[in-house]
């Protein structure tokens, strides 16, 4: 990738840098946040894991969700104002939730960020779509692709560490400088591309056409069948960022990782919580381009399924050890299947779109993340206290008697330690095995509805649109 970036200097205006470089502070940003914040409502915030899933399953599906909006609004008063507002609203709502300690307004201030971010969303894509051509277009959106993995690789594996030392608030309130100083680059160097003269259109005539565009494609059942059907593949990827890291921080062991690199290095590595989000994005960045390669050509259904298969896989892994090795095994299945699947995704939603509205009907590929996380954060919460936390604490209660109702499991370890029981002797009780197995077994049935999908439903001619 550094060689196809020296190569394309020329080919590449300031503005497109300007927004690469956006999108690597965002995108770090919000990841270095997501790496650990499952975890920080957790640990600091002493939030429940069902409060924290309706967290996730709010703020995730925003950023999914907005952009179709706040594209359109962009295209209307400029760029400029559209970038300006993001970065003040993700500055602000990053700002506020490492300043607050109680829910609801950790909630707010959570929502107010992800306004940030799912405004900024189309900004960047928007951009790059009008400083390419046709001949740059291929390069210049993987430099883009590349750029949000490299944000998501760099800040969770050297900077979120370090701040968690002294503050685990300090992560997010590196987020609120990082996003709100974009503003000072946006002000004095980000100029809108000249656009024609034409007769503009009221802004509430542009909303309410795209909200139109939005039923037409909602009333499209078969469209929209795909899109849930595929979803349900990215229930277990936003497990990454919540039930995974809470696994993690019980049950892996990663002393033999971390003894292996220091006697490698003289590092004193501690492999944490914030590292699963860089085993992803690390994968991504190294296999991308070696992928994309291997799977352009290959049949989209199959491939699909493939993909599919790699994640469960990548889960059932999970599901059958607790060493370190095994796990960054599982993680890195899961991701090769993320990779090898979305793609394939895109090329089928164009065979099922109507040929005489696929622009349209495209626009709303997002939704499969919309789907996903609306789900994924309450469910995850939710199996994780059935098979993982319950099990455990009922445990204690034989040993304990007056462990108090209602208990979270950390405080319930906490008064088996002063009842003489060790984590150890707990932690066999927890049925974590049968949750990955639950995961993975939604990857089936998304396999299978696949399956069914195309041998009943499948592609469509415009004329047969109903």
């Amino acid at each position: 990738m550094p060689e196809a970036v020296t190569q394309s200097k020329n080919k590449f205006s300031f503005r497109y840098w300007l927004v690469i470089f956006f999108e690597f502070i965002e995108r770090g940003s919000y990841y270095g946040v997501m790496s650990v914040f499952s975890m920080y409502l957790i640990d600091t915030m002493e939030f429940s894991k069902i409060q924290v899933g309706w967290i996730k399953s709010v703020i995730q599906p925003i950023l999914y969700f907005l952009p179709v909006l706040t594209g359109a609004i962009a295209d209307k008063v400029g760029f400029k104002k559209t970038l300006l507002v993001a970065f003040a609203l993700m500055g602000i709502g990053y700002g506020l939730t490492s300043q607050f300690d109680s829910y609801v307004a950790i909630f707010v201030s959570m929502i107010i960020m992800a306004l940030g971010a799912g405004t900024f969303k189309p900004i960047i894509s928007g951009t790059i779509a009008k400083e390419t051509t046709e001949e740059t277009a291929s390069l210049g959106f993987s430099i883009f692709y590349w750029s949000i993995n490299f944000g998501a690789f760099i800040v969770p594996l050297f900077i979120v560490p370090a701040l968690k030392k002294i503050d685990p608030s300090f992560i997010l309130v590196f987020a609120s400088i990082a996003t709100g100083l974009m503003i000072l680059p946006t002000l004095f160097l980000f100029k809108d591309q000249n656009q024609p003269q034409t007769e503009a259109e009221p802004l509430g005539k542009v909303l309410s056409d795209i909200f139109k565009k939005v039923w037409m494609v909602v009333l499209d059942w078969r469209f929209i069948l795909f899109i849930f059907i595929y979803s349900i593949f990215w229930i277990l990827y936003f497990q990454m960022y919540d039930t995974v890291l809470w696994y993690v921080d019980m049950f892996v062991d990663a002393s033999p990782l971390n003894n292996f690199i220091k006697d490698l290095t003289g590092i004193n590595f501690k492999f944490d919580v914030e590292h699963v989000t860089v085993i992803n994005a690390g994968t991504i960045i190294i296999l991308q381009l070696l992928i994309a390669a291997i799977v352009k050509k290959a049949k989209t259904l199959p491939t699909l399924i493939i993909g599919i298969s790699f994640g469960v896989i990548g889960m059932v892994v999970l599901a059958f050890g607790e060493t370190i090795w095994i796990f960054i095994l599982g993680t890195m299945i899961f991701t090769l299947g993320e990779m090898v699947a979305h793609p394939k995704y895109i090329a089928y939603l164009g065979t099922i779109a109507p040929p005489d509205k696929k622009a349209t009907y495209m626009g709303f590929g997002f939704l499969y993340g919309f789907f996903g996380s609306l789900f994924a954060g309450i469910t995850g919460a939710w199996l994780y206290n059935i098979y993982v936390d319950n099990p455990m604490i009922e445990y204690i209660k034989t040993k304990v008697p007056t462990l108090d109702e209602g208990v979270k499991i950390k405080e319930a370890l906490e008064v088996a330690a002063t009842n003489g029981i060790q984590q150890s002797e707990v932690l066999p009780h927890a049925h974590t095995t049968t949750l990955w197995l639950i995961f993975s077994s939604l990857g089936v049935i998304c396999i299978l509805a696949l399956l069914v999908y195309n041998k009943f439903i499948g592609v469509r001619s415009a004329d047969n649109l109903k």
